[in-house]
């Protein structure tokens, strides 16, 4: 059993606004793995708490499943049919409602590609549920662009600090800056990233309690969210 609200915000972190919409949902010891993406952004999405017997189920299409979901109440309790030992439907109940979701043969979606950690990351922030709805602000108040640089540099007192700048980078542009102290070893790093999609990762980890973010000088963003049922891990390259 679990709560109709947690699962569609599990779902809905791993889905990123339908950027991973086949997946797999790895059940084993009452949770459930997602491994989704594809070059140049990858996540992992855990759902703890998920009471249910070891399996493999193949989801061809989330969007249609968060749809049915999405006309339930309060706790839902699922079941599965199965063909010998391939799941084939997935069945979720509510005091109401009995909906039946057919499952794809997990064989035929795509394989998930992931990342391992780069030997070192020069920087590492804490960021606060505040942080992250200032960041998601600062994008939507620049929508037409997709660019952000993140940078580091120093403030007047000579501190290491922390730039996420939004906006195209020519003179004459529309620019946000947002600044943040960390953990910073290497100052003067300038790094492209996509800020919708650093938005999207935001936007849908807004309940986390815990969020870290590193920054590797080659290119490569890991953030790390976690609240009491979800955790989520996401891997962001550089755009050129």
């Amino acid at each position: 059993m679990v709560n109709k609200q947690v699962l569609q915000s599990f779902i809905a972190k791993y889905y990123l606004n339908g950027l991973n919409n086949q997946v797999k949902w790895r059940i084993k010891n009452n949770s459930i793995t997602i491994y989704a993406g594809d070059t140049g952004n990858v996540c992992k999405v855990v759902l703890k708490d998920f009471n249910f017997e070891n399996a493999d189920l193949g989801i061809f299409d989330t969007h249609k499943l968060n749809k049915l979901i999405n006309i339930n109440y309060g706790d839902l309790i699922f079941e599965t049919d199965k063909v010998k030992e391939l799941h084939t439907k997935l069945k979720i109940s509510d005091q109401s409602y009995n909906l039946s979701y057919t499952l794809a043969d997990t064989l035929i979606l795509p394989k998930a590609t992931y990342y391992e950690d780069p030997d070192n990351f020069e920087v590492e922030l804490e960021l606060s549920k505040e942080n992250l709805i200032d960041l998601v602000k600062a994008k939507n108040a620049l929508a037409e662009s997709n660019k952000m640089l993140i940078k580091t540099s120093q403030n007047e007192d000579g501190d290491p600090i922390c730039e996420f700048v939004f906006g195209d980078q020519e003179g004459f542009s529309d620019k946000i800056t947002y600044r943040m102290v960390g953990e910073i070893s290497e100052t003067g790093l300038e790094v492209p990233f996509n800020s919708e999609m650093f938005k999207d990762i935001l936007h849908v980890n807004k309940d986390s309690d815990i969020t870290t973010l590193k920054l590797n000088s080659q290119g490569m963003i890991k953030l790390n969210f976690e609240n009491d049922q979800i955790l989520s891990e996401y891997y962001l390259l550089r755009v050129e």
